[in-house]
């Protein structure tokens, strides 16, 4: 049975028993970098407790640069933080799995990831790479595993094949692209949905609808589009390298959208993807 969401909450459980905060900070296309290593200090300096990156993006290493200059300065500790990153399709077999995750390891100087994902279901090698996944887990080198781009037959192959249900199946998810049958399917299992892209990659701030409710609340439209995610049960990672944004972005925890204005969200759905399908991109 799915868990209680408590909408003031800023952290969620997921279905292992862990706590996964509700908001955290993205780094995909972002160059590996002093800059970046800042970006993610400064994330953390204004109360972001979560930091998604992935094997693909090439940038562990100022990821988890920034991670061990925010320790060592005192801002957090290791185990107040949710660190998540993801084993990328080339050679999706045990071995490359395994090899792929202690590599993360080493880039980003830890001991440990809180959440390891699948990045895409890719053709027909993801079953074997879950699998290794499983074993990291048992042997508790990871706090919990999951995958990403996960369209519903692959979950349902996923599930039936394999032991441990998947704690996180992080989608593409904005308004104009809400997968509800992905979603329904996900909650019905007890999985977790976390939104990639939740912005569109900034197409949606010019949208007039939510500006008007944006403008009801005193918010920016960033703002509301996290906010619907997070009322819709789904964890966020927006991104921005800009020290105001990443500010702006955390401060979602002091209002609430009505049934009616997420309604009025919901409505903008056009099953519109910015990025690739998972049922077509294949590696």
């Amino acid at each position: 049975m799915r868990r209680v969401f408590k909408l003031n909450s800023q952290t969620t459980t997921l279905n292992n028993g862990l706590k996964m905060p509700l908001l955290g900070y993205g780094v995909f296309r972002v160059e590996n970098g002093a800059a970046l290593a800042e970006a993610v200090k400064t994330a953390i300096k204004k109360g972001y407790r979560s930091i998604d990156t992935a094997q693909i993006y090439g940038n562990e290493e100022s990821v988890g640069q920034g991670i061990r200059e925010a320790i060592s300065e005192g801002l957090v500790t290791r185990k107040e933080l949710f660190i998540t990153s993801k084993v990328w399709n080339a050679g999706l077999n045990y071995e490359a799995a395994l090899a792929a995750y202690d590599d993360s390891l080493t880039k980003m100087g830890l001991d440990y990831l809180d959440l390891y994902l699948i990045h895409w279901p890719g053709q027909d090698q993801y079953l074997e790479a879950y699998k290794t996944l499983e074993t990291i887990y048992k042997e508790g080198r990871v706090r919990s595993i999951g995958v990403s781009n996960f369209q519903v037959h692959h979950l349902e192959n996923l599930l039936k094949e394999t032991e441990i249900i998947p704690v996180i199946n992080q989608i593409e998810f904005h308004p104009r692209l809400v997968q509800q049958e992905v979603r329904d399917y996900c909650a019905k299992n007890d999985i977790h949905v976390e939104a990639w892209s939740p912005l569109m990659n900034g197409e949606l701030l010019k949208d007039e609808t939510l500006q008007s409710i944006a403008s009801s609340h005193s918010k920016s439209v960033a703002q509301i589009v996290l906010k619907w995610d997070i009322q819709h049960q789904v964890v966020t990672i927006p991104k921005s390298m800009t020290e105001s944004r990443i500010e702006e972005n955390i401060n979602i925890f002091d209002f609430e959208l009505t049934s009616e204005e997420m309604a009025q969200i919901d409505a903008l759905n056009e099953n519109l993807r910015c990025g690739p399908d998972p049922d077509v991109f294949n590696f």
